[in-house]
């Protein structure tokens, strides 16, 4: 799951498996009526999470040691199970070139604020990130600061926080989601979180203002996570696509603050935090200079590494060249800052080991049954947690045309911390697929539960994301919440407590307690709805009103 740098841990906690909190149940109970599935083995699904999740593999970061072990391991199993290899020549792997950024030894970062000297240490007031310029360090003085609210331009909707304010040699200060977050003038279409409340959107924006910086205040309801995941997604190595010129996506110094820190610059120059916060809610807002500067002194060592997506295929007995894609990201955080433990791990076993292991499982139960009339291509994509790059590459360098493809379901944490009576998708958006996601769920007697949290932007925050936004139907699957034992009520406190003690944290490991009565029901919902796609004539396509059906229509002539 990305972190801020994608994907929501409301996926996160559908996956949530906490050791001892639930009750065990029997194999027996777990079956499913659903005569078209496999077998699914809970014991090896475990087993491949263990491996993956290992102190061995070291969080699996990409363009370290633990890559190697990890996608050996993807490509062996894969060839167990009777794939053929998919990537460039013949191979298991798609090469994804990647921008590799780190800051080397301790940043020195501090400001001055109403006059006094404010020192800041990396990970605790602020969390900034290595440039992803290409420029060896970043050394900057006493530069202003500036608050634009939410830092928006969209003419579409009328809105501009930045009037014309030159950012040139400036840090622009900027809050997180959109200005109808917390009830704004509804420009953005209420609580659901829009483009516009990405972080990623805020730093674009930022470099297309020519700032010299961008800070954002965080604030953990509507970042929809705490700042342990801030710091840890933020400090540790960067990645981004290879840009021929990367000074129009980033500037040199992209970080975050704790709203503490805000409310601290914000009353030196004479303003309250909230009040301010109200003022950039509408569309008259107007920048503000804030009575403080900054500077930063820290080295940077940047260079272009070749990292890797794994491919796999069951190749289809009557229209080959068609394609249903099932995919997951294998990377994680890899090793960084410490926890109180001293734990500097990251394992990912939630976050994406059981997704990872879900596809392995589901690849088995392809290759071991009859053909399916369409190709199913098994995708294990890099670098979701830095931006869903693997993701991006290969929508941009596609593997199997996208004009063929007829549809993507990705699995981000896809099992439920206990069986539930519901199922959802990572945030909102209105597609064939999910219909026909919700009759094969209505057909196992689970019913489909639109995304408690749009807020938090879940839609964009996973590998689905670079398909659709290339018109391919793609969603990324979620377990949901409503438990048959405890409800709705008991799903969202172990979801709460997942974001808040393990989500991007070394706390997410394999545990051999954890409950698993979901799994089974998981995987056979997940598989039948792509069995349905992959031996149907079927070409879903987005809503009349969605912003990605125009782009998807273009494609149709080249199925004929």
């Amino acid at each position: 799951m990305t972190s801020p740098t994608s994907r929501s841990p409301r996926r996160a906690l559908r996956a949530l498996i906490l050791g001892g909190a639930l009750p065990a149940v029997s194999m027996a109970s777990m079956a499913i009526a659903a005569p078209a599935a496999p077998q699914f083995d809970v014991a090896r699904i475990s087993q491949d999470i263990k491996v993956l999740a290992s102190d061995e593999f070291e969080g699996r970061g990409p363009a370290t040691p633990a890559e190697k072990k990890t996608i050996d391991y993807l490509a062996a199993q894969m060839k167990a199970a009777g794939l053929q290899p998919a990537g460039q020549k013949g191979t298991w792997f798609q090469d994804v070139p990647l921008r590799k950024s780190e800051i080397t030894g301790s940043p020195r970062l501090g400001m001055t604020v109403g006059g006094a000297a404010v020192p800041l240490s990396q990970g605790e007031q602020i969390a900034v990130r290595a440039a992803e310029t290409g420029q060896s360090s970043v050394a900057f003085k006493n530069l202003p600061l500036v608050f634009v609210g939410y830092g928006v331009k969209a003419p579409e909707r009328g809105w501009d926080d930045f009037k014309g304010v030159d950012l040139k040699g400036k840090i622009m200060v900027v809050l997180v989601n959109d200005p109808d977050f917390e009830g704004g003038e509804g420009d953005f279409g209420g609580k659901s979180m829009t483009y516009y409340g990405r972080w990623t959107y805020k730093h674009e924006e930022a470099a297309r203002q020519g700032a010299a910086g961008v800070l954002v205040i965080h604030e953990s309801e509507p970042a929809s996570y705490g700042w342990a995941t801030v710091k840890n997604s933020n400090t540790n190595t960067m990645f981004d696509i290879v840009r021929a010129d990367p000074r129009s996506a980033h500037t040199q110094m992209e970080g975050w603050i704790q709203k503490d820190l805000a409310a601290r610059l914000f009353k030196a120059s004479g303003l309250d935090f909230e009040a301010a916060k109200a003022a950039a809610r509408k569309k008259n807002f107007q920048p503000v200079p804030l009575k403080a500067t900054m500077s930063a002194d820290y080295a940077v060592k940047s260079e272009i590494i070749t990292s890797h997506n794994v491919a796999g295929l069951v190749r289809g007995s009557k229209y080959p060249d068609e394609t249903v894609i099932y995919s997951a990201h294998w990377d994680h955080l890899g090793v960084g800052l410490p926890d109180a433990k001293g734990d500097r791990i990251y394992n990912g076993a939630l976050d994406n080991a059981s997704g990872t292991a879900a596809l392995l499982e589901l690849a088995r139960a392809y290759a071991g049954g009859p053909p399916p009339e369409r190709s199913v291509l098994f995708l294990a994509v890099t670098a979701e947690e830095k931006g869903l790059l693997g993701s991006e590459f290969y929508a941009d360098n596609p593997l199997r045309p996208l004009a063929t493809t007829a549809g993507v379901i990705n699995m981000d944490g896809p099992f439920a911390a206990e069986k539930t009576v519901d199922f959802s998708i990572s945030g909102a958006a209105k597609l064939d697929l999910l219909t026909m996601l919700t009759e094969e769920g209505e057909k196992l007697g689970r019913h489909y539960t639109p995304d408690a949290r749009p807020e938090a932007g879940s839609f964009y925050r996973s590998d689905h994301f670079p398909m659709a936004k290339r018109g391919v139907p793609a969603i990324s699957y979620d377990a949901g919440t409503e438990l048959v034992n405890g409800g709705a009520a008991r799903g969202k406190e172990l979801a709460d407590i997942y974001t808040r003690d393990r989500y991007h944290q070394p706390a997410d490991e394999y545990d051999a307690t954890w409950n698993t009565s979901s799994w089974v029901g998981d995987m056979t919902l997940l598989y039948n709805l792509g069995n349905r796609l992959a031996n149907g004539r079927d070409w879903p396509n987005w809503s009349q009103d969605s912003e990605f059906r125009a782009t998807r229509d273009t494609t149709a002539a080249l199925r004929k």
